[in-house]
């Protein structure tokens, strides 16, 4: 519980690459330790653009991505602060940012989203 209270945490993205179908894309990204994100602000971005916001409790999808995109809100309380994306099309696919900030703490994951064959595949993406 040390890491709760200092505001101390790491965001990590899928473990592996996963296969997605075009129906529902899921950007899983979890916070480690395993603590609540319920009280915490949440923003998805794909570029400049920001495809949904968590705070104070609501969500806010950006715009362009209405009625598509969605957090597991019901999963934030485990530190389950993953994206979905519903209704997903080839210009879905590129780099989306996790960027969670809790206090003055803010860290970030990148997860890669393409397309393949007609299913999309998503995987944690390293920028050095």
């Amino acid at each position: 519980m040390a890491a709760a209270r200092n505001n101390e945490f790491k965001l990590f993205g899928p473990r592996d690459e996963e296969r997605q179908s075009p129906s529902a894309v899921t950007l899983s990204c979890h916070l480690s330790p395993e603590i609540s994100a319920v009280a915490m602000e949440i923003r998805w971005f794909k570029g400049t653009d920001c495809v949904c916001l968590y705070e104070n409790g609501q969500v806010t999808e950006g715009r362009g991505y209405e009625g598509r995109v969605s957090l597991f809100t019901q999963e934030l309380q485990r530190g389950n602060v993953s994206l979905q994306i519903r209704d997903c099309s080839p210009s879905d696919t590129g780099d989306y940012l996790c960027q969670v900030t809790n206090g003055d703490t803010t860290e970030e994951c990148t997860v890669e989203v393409w397309m393949i064959w007609g299913h999309f595949r998503v995987r944690e993406c390293y920028l050095e």
